[in-house]
C-alpha cells in the first residue's frame, strides 16, 4: 500500500532520529546546538556521573571577557540535572572545571537529586492532599454558601 505509517518504537531509523535531533530539544541535543558547539571552537571540558557533557569555547566572546560553556543533556534536557557542582562551573562562580578542581564536600550535604515534581518520589508536606490520601483530608474543612 502506498500510505504512510508512523514508526513504530522498535523500527526508529536514522531518518526519525535526524527528526528528533532537529525539533526535539528536550530530548538531548539538537543539530543547531551541535553547530553552534563547532562555530565557536567549543572544546569538552569533563563529564559528571549522568552522562551530561560540559564545554567551553576556546576564545572569549562576549563583551564581559568570559568564554561561554554548555552543557550538553545526555538523555531528557532538565536543568536539575547538573550538579551543584558543575553548576557553578557553568555559571562562572568557579573558574576551574570540577575535574580540576572538586568541591570539597561536607559532612552535612546530601546527595544531589534531580527534581521530582511531578513523580511519585515528589515531596509532598504534612497535611497535602497527595500524602493524606485525598478526600480524608478535606474532612476539617467546611466551604463557605451565602446562607450561613
Amino acid at each position: 500500500m502506498g500510505s504512510i505509517n508512523a514508526p513504530k518504537l522498535d523500527r526508529i531509523g536514522p531518518d526519525w532520529i535526524m527528526l528528533t535531533q532537529l525539533f526535539a530539544w528536550w530530548d538531548s541535543t539538537t543539530y543547531s546546538t551541535e553547530l553552534t558547539l563547532l562555530r565557536r571552537g567549543a572544546r569538552l571540558v569533563g563529564r559528571d556521573e549522568q552522562g551530561n557533557r560540559y564545554y567551553e569555547e576556546r576564545d572569549p566572546s562576549g563583551p564581559d571577557g568570559y568564554k561561554r560553556r554548555w552543557v550538553k543533556y545526555h538523555g531528557v534536557a532538565e536543568a536539575s540535572r547538573v550538579t551543584p557542582d558543575w553548576h557553578g562551573w557553568l555559571h562562572h562562580t568557579f573558574d576551574e572545571p570540577p575535574t580540576v578542581a572538586p568541591l570539597k564536600r561536607r559532612a552535612f550535604e546530601q546527595d544531589h537529586l534531580p527534581n521530582m515534581t511531578g513523580t511519585p518520589l515528589a515531596y509532598h508536606p504534612p497535611g497535602s492532599l497527595a500524602q493524606s490520601g485525598g478526600p480524608a483530608a478535606q474532612r476539617d474543612y467546611e466551604a463557605w454558601s451565602p446562607e450561613s
